[in-house]
């Protein structure tokens, strides 16, 4: 049986994230503010001008954070057999599995931050207790042509994306299709879904630039909810993740029927542990 690290998303980051292992990893931390060309440790901690909401920043402040808690975590002698992150959070399983470099690792998510921060017009909701059937066949019979399931996080949590007019035309439908609560999330844009497609177009002509190493242990990816089977799969993958739904339920119980019976969340906050008690 295995220990399984999890890279968590958007959403996670909290001013003050990462005090502890800034302090233990200063070399990287300054590695970082300097390739980055501001500071981006000063963002995680204080966030002095608002900027840790925005994609652009957020990106690289969780990939940062998230990458030393996982380092701290390896130097504390627990070691993972099996590693997952939840979009942008899969870039730092990436790098801790030795597929990039930490840099290199940093160089995209900021690049993938910037891109899709550019996109406006689009919001997302969670929909929490309703079945994913009851969720397409409301959008059908509402109209909504243009919204996508993004985030497949438990069998009871799955999140829509799309232009922002028709995710809060949807709202009512589905509180009357009997859905337990409808979330408007506080998001810059409609993350994994169509509307991320040029995004995603440039992001892959980005990722030209970089080459990808086998993982030192199973990286599962979003779009496919199994592990990496080379290298070479990198790219394509992390290109595609930008606007096709999170695997996230389907990737957990990949990851248990694999061995994962432990389970460590390498970031700020509890979202995805506590998502796991939802994920039968």
């Amino acid at each position: 049986m295995s220990l399984a690290f999890l890279f968590p998303g958007q959403g996670s980051q909290i001013k003050g994230m990462g005090a502890e292992v800034f302090n233990r990893f200063p070399d990287l931390v300054e590695q970082a503010n300097k390739e980055v060309g501001y500071s981006l440790s000063d963002i995680c901690l204080e966030d002095p001008n608002s900027q840790l909401g925005q994609t652009q920043f957020t990106q690289p402040a969780l990939y940062l954070v998230s990458y030393l808690e996982a380092q701290k975590h390896l130097e504390d002698g627990q070691s993972p057999g099996l590693a997952a992150g939840h979009s942008v959070g899969e870039f730092a399983a990436l790098a801790f599995a030795g597929c990039m470099s930490f840099i290199d690792g940093l160089r995209m998510v900021s690049k993938r931050g910037e891109i899709m921060s550019k996109v406006s017009g689009g919001g997302m909701a969670a929909v929490i207790g309703l079945d994913v059937e009851v969720i397409r066949s409301t959008l059908t019979e509402s109209g909504i042509d243009q919204v996508d399931l993004a985030n497949f996080n438990s069998p009871g949590q799955i999140v829509l994306s799309g232009p922002a007019n028709q995710i809060q035309s949807i709202l009512t439908p589905l509180k009357d299709a009997g859905a337990r609560m409808v979330v408007p999330l506080k998001v810059s844009g409609a993350f994994h879904s169509r509307m991320m497609q040029s995004p995603a177009n440039e992001f892959e002509n980005f990722l030209k630039d970089f080459s990808f190493s086998n993982p030192n242990f199973p990286v599962y990816s979003n779009v496919e909810a199994s592990p990496y089977q080379s290298a070479d799969a990198i790219a394509p993958l992390l290109v595609s993740q930008i606007h096709s739904s999170v695997l996230w339920s389907d990737t957990i119980i990949r990851m248990r029927n694999d061995g994962a019976d432990e389970f460590l969340e390498c970031g700020p906050g509890n979202v995805l542990s506590k998502l796991l008690r939802q994920i039968p």
